[in-house]
């Protein structure tokens, strides 16, 4: 399905942009529980933050909900989709058939959320030809006229680290306008061309950091509740 264009909203801050997610999952979640409104309060418990940071980031969608009563489930996940483009299909590229692109490809999550995988990519003669998702994995080389005739404007990179630059490049040059990153390589890609970087490793590190503070902090309580051995005079 091809975007219908539409008239320019309020510019949404990253900081916002990257939460609504979120609150589409948590209003979906609840959706099948059978509720149909959920308050600020509620939906900030939930999204691990406060009230008041919920409130400003959905006033970005035009919504501000009802005083005493909060937001209509139905309605506000439709203002969410709509803002992040979900009431149109996506079809998505992959490049990089490995464990990672298999992985992905074989991700159900992409085709519920409307990101339809119109085709893998590599250069590994061994990998081409296979399936990767239900998708016949092609030579890189085809990715241009993919992307084409599929009018795809969204790429998946899932290569080794040194074939991310050239991947993206061959990306770029094929008239992909979105990138989603999985290698450790900070591209380098022209003005207008967005890329979102998906750092495992680095998640990784800053929930090993949690986890030493966590220790530190459990033998410090251990050492303070130790008993005081009487220095004998």
């Amino acid at each position: 399905m091809t975007p219908v264009s539409e008239s320019p909203r309020r510019r949404i801050p990253e900081a916002a942009l990257s939460r609504l997610p979120l609150y589409l999952r948590i209003l979906g979640e609840r959706s099948n529980e059978g509720v149909v409104q959920v308050s600020s309060d509620q939906l900030a418990e939930l999204a691990g933050m406060n009230a008041a940071k919920v409130r400003k980031d959905l006033s970005y969608l035009g919504s501000y909900g009802t005083r005493g009563v909060g937001y209509d489930v139905a309605f506000l996940t439709y203002q969410i989709q709509r803002e992040l483009g979900l009431n149109h299909d996506w079809p998505i590229v992959i490049v990089g058939a490995g464990n990672l692109g298999q992985a992905l490809a074989n991700h159900g999550g992409f085709t519920e959320r409307g990101f339809s995988i119109a085709g893998v990519f590599d250069t590994d003669e061994s990998k081409i030809g296979g399936l990767a998702g239900g998708a016949r994995v092609r030579h890189l080389d085809e990715l241009s006229q993919v992307v084409q005739a599929k009018n795809v404007s969204i790429g998946v990179l899932a290569t080794p680290s040194e074939a991310a630059q050239e991947a993206a490049n061959r990306l770029v040059r094929a008239g992909v306008g979105s990138i989603l990153n999985f290698t450790p390589t900070v591209l380098a890609v022209p003005r207008g061309v967005s890329v979102r970087k998906v750092d495992l490793a680095g998640e990784l590190q800053i929930l090993g950091y949690y986890e030493q503070r966590r220790a530190v902090n459990a033998a410090a309580r251990e050492a303070a509740s130790a008993p005081v051995r009487g220095v004998s005079a």
